[in-house]
């Protein structure tokens, strides 16, 4: 017995050597939590975790703290698959004015589709998206910061004006689309083992769309509980167009469900029985359907804001970059909303993409495809078809005018000027330009004149 007691000690021991120390926990090899909300989520005041994350008026600063044996093992993950959506483990300190909040055992990962890169190759580092994910990897109530447990790290990927996104966020805002995410300025380091710590420069925060970004808007949307589809390239809404599937971090479907994964049949009979009534009923029918399952109006001002701001990327050119968000389960008594999606890519960075080749130009009334049901159904109305037209006139006279733009944009690149030369050396200034690989690359958001992008997308607007 005696034999066999320091047996099992020394495999014991030997065990317990070969423990990895992440960020100051020692990785035990358990599976991750993730999971899509914690019991005490209905205890917290939404209001107060959103207005404290993302505050306009302070611009936190976000300190990461990844192992070199968690760092490598990104980095071999990346080059296994690109695509990658793995977790590592990591610290964070987050430092909003005087409060400091500390992590432990936070989870990190890569993000972004055709923004993807490598962080770091041959010792230099590279901007790159980033998710944080604090209750990956536990599962109480010290991994959140105010409540908000999970947000995005963006670069100024193809901004040089390092504005866009933030711009029109902030649109959606005054604009009262309250099913766009809430973002904010922060400035980001990284700190891989031993070596010194790395300023990553100025990102965007950004709310991550996820069951507590449904928690934060019950009273809107009447339940938090329902099915939460991302929808990608291929998403047209027409009847057998598409691939159909739950989130398993290894495929990209057309509309990937985010909520309920296990109810994924059911799920599927909701949204084709949304697309297959949207695309067979007509006229009368069809007019006075829609209003029963959608907010029409939220929705026009929604593709209003899209239109204005040069979103070519979109459902109804592109068919990408939104998610749909049923408020229950049932597979026929439902409410559903559009929420929008990833807007780097705006205000007069333009790709020859559908019937796409210049954003600030286009006409209106034919921004994307024809055989968009969602917009060509609902345009097809006259009466809706004039709201929208009257919410980019107004958008147009208000808050998308050239001079009230331009006092918000400066006051954003006012505020992060100072702090956007960095250790990777890229993005260091701040030019008032699109994307270089951009088809029209004359466009300003600041110079008045014929190359105004707000000038020239007013002009667009049918008389």
């Amino acid at each position: 017995m005696k034999r066999l007691f320091l047996i099992l000690a020394a495999v014991v021991a030997v065990v317990s050597c070969h423990r990895e120390t992440i960020g100051g926990i020692e990785e035990t090899g358990g599976k991750p939590v993730d999971k899509e909300s914690f019991d005490d989520a209905d205890d917290v005041n939404w209001d107060k975790a959103i207005a404290y994350v993302f505050d306009p008026e302070v611009i936190p600063e976000i300190h990461v703290s990844v192992s070199q044996y968690e760092w490598d093992r990104l980095m071999k993950l990346y080059e296994a698959n690109h695509n990658t959506q793995e977790f590592i483990h990591c610290d964070v300190k987050y430092i909003k004015g005087k409060d400091v909040t500390n992590v432990k055992d936070a989870g990190l990962r890569l993000k972004g589709n055709t923004s993807r890169r490598r962080p770091e190759k041959y010792g230099f580092y590279h901007h790159c998206h980033f998710g944080l994910n604090l209750h990956h990897y536990a599962e109480d109530g010290d991994h959140t910061i105010q409540g908000v447990r999970r947000f995005d790290l963006k670069w100024f990927k193809d901004d040089p004006a390092y504005v866009r996104e933030i711009f029109c966020y902030d649109l959606f805002r005054r604009e009262g689309v309250w099913t766009a995410v809430n973002d904010t300025y922060c400035r980001l380091w990284l700190k891989i083992g031993d070596k010194e710590e790395a300023y990553f420069g100025v990102y965007g925060q950004l709310e991550h769309i996820d069951k507590n970004y449904l928690r934060a808007r019950e009273k809107q949307f009447g339940s938090h509980s329902g099915n939460l589809w991302k929808c990608r390239w291929g998403s047209t809404l027409k009847k057998n167009e598409g691939s159909f599937g739950a989130d398993d971090n290894e495929h990209d479907y057309s509309y990937e469900l985010k909520t309920n994964k296990t109810h994924l049949t059911e799920a599927k009979e909701q949204l084709q029985d949304f697309i297959n009534k949207l695309n067979s009923l007509s006229g009368a029918q069809f007019n006075e359907w829609l209003p029963t399952v959608m907010d029409v109006e939220l929705f026009l001002k929604t593709l209003a804001i899209n239109v204005a701001v040069g979103m070519w990327d979109d459902y109804w050119n592109n068919c990408n970059n939104y998610y749909l968000y049923f408020n229950s389960t049932d597979p026929h008594s439902y409410k559903v909303w559009f929420i929008p999606y990833d807007y780097d890519n705006t205000l007069g960075t333009t790709s020859n993409c559908g019937v796409q080749s210049d954003a600030g130009r286009q006409n209106p009334l034919k921004w994307g495809q024809d055989d968009r049901p969602l917009v060509k159904k609902i345009l097809a109305n006259g009466i809706w078809r004039d709201y929208y037209l009257n919410c980019l006139r107004e958008l147009c006279a208000g808050n998308f005018s050239a001079d009230a733009s331009a006092t918000r944009i400066t006051a954003w690149q006012n505020s992060i000027a100072r702090f956007v030369d960095n250790d990777t050396n890229e993005d260091t200034v701040i030019e008032d330009k699109p994307a270089s690989w951009s088809t029209h690359t004359e466009y300003r958001l600041l110079a008045p004149g014929s190359n105004n992008f707000f000038e020239v997308k007013a002009a667009s607007i049918p008389k």
